[in-house]
């Protein structure tokens, strides 16, 4: 399976990086699983908020599949609803996926706050973290220069909405890598999630991206990509990440240049997150099914 788009890529990428001892016990705490021959798997799912379809088929991943950790964009139309679901769903880790960018054609939101660097003529939020040749001139967050002050402004207004509504936050992640796309933002972040108790380290050589691009048929059997990935994984710590939701109107009106096939894309996401044939390997394998809260408060009890 290709990937496709740079918001996908980026999301998949996005670690919030905490304090180097954490990062030296991590590596170490990885290493003694991988050597007891372990597998676990973090399955996140991004984009809970942002979407009725979205929502459902988040809680939907959780409640009937293989997926642990979610991530809330606290701006967008649907955030009160996830916010529902997910106090019903305790179970359920929630990272707060902190956004600057609004990607979709004909369905937008805005800042929670009054910055005018961040948002473009109408008050929305620019479409696209930076510009690239398949999207309008003018719709790039970093190509506008925003000020640090305002994204600071933004992201404490999220990180302590999603506090105050949302009974099991973990941790923060960045939608489209925006919030960390330039090295003073990316510092901000840090000092953020330190500051919230939101600090989340992975680290590369401890916690490995399963790679299911080997798999099935491409895009068009993502069930049949995720088992294969899954029969050949090692003992170690790995994650995977995608975006579920559900092939209904809504979704099916949600596009933009480069991702025309919104609602079938993320239907099939939940269909893999869900699918019998996975959840039986995963069970038969003796995959354990972690979460990034899981991570966490192994690492604060070595």
């Amino acid at each position: 399976m290709t990937l496709r788009r740079p918001c996908y890529v980026l999301a998949s990428s996005i670690l919030i990086i905490s304090a180097a001892m954490l990062s030296l016990n991590k590596g170490l705490y990885a290493e003694q699983k991988a050597a007891e021959g372990e597998i676990r798997l973090i399955v996140r799912g991004d984009d809970i908020g942002c979407s009725h379809a979205a929502n459902v088929g988040c809680i939907k991943s959780y409640k009937e599949g293989v997926m642990r950790s979610v991530e809330v964009m606290v701006p967008c139309p649907w955030f009160e609803e996830a916010v529902k679901m997910l106090n019903d769903n305790p179970g359920l880790d929630v990272g707060i996926h902190l956004t600057l960018t609004s990607e979709w054609d004909n369905y937008k939101w805005r800042p929670l706050t009054c910055g005018k660097s961040i948002a473009n003529k109408d008050g929305y939020f620019y479409q696209q973290t930076r510009e690239w040749d398949k999207w309008p001139a003018g719709t790039g967050f970093y190509d506008v220069n925003p000020k640090v002050e305002e994204v600071e402004a933004e992201l404490r207004a999220q990180i302590e909405m999603a506090l105050k509504k949302i009974k099991n936050v973990s941790h923060l992640s960045g939608h489209m890598g925006a919030a960390q796309s330039r090295p003073d933002l990316a510092e901000l972040l840090k000092k953020l999630a330190k500051e919230y108790n939101l600090e989340l380290e992975l680290g590369q050589a401890s916690v490995k991206h399963l790679d299911i691009s080997s798999g099935g048929s491409g895009d068009k059997n993502r069930e049949a990509a995720l088992v294969e990935a899954l029969e050949k994984v090692e003992p170690g710590t790995w994650l995977f990440v995608e975006h579920p939701g559900m092939d209904m109107p809504e979704m099916q009106a949600m596009s933009h240049p480069g991702n025309e096939n919104v609602a079938k894309d993320r239907d099939d996401v939940t269909k893999a997150f869900t699918s019998e044939k996975v959840k039986e390997l995963v069970k038969r394998r003796g995959i354990k099914l972690i979460s990034y809260g899981d991570v966490k408060k192994e690492l604060k009890s070595k």
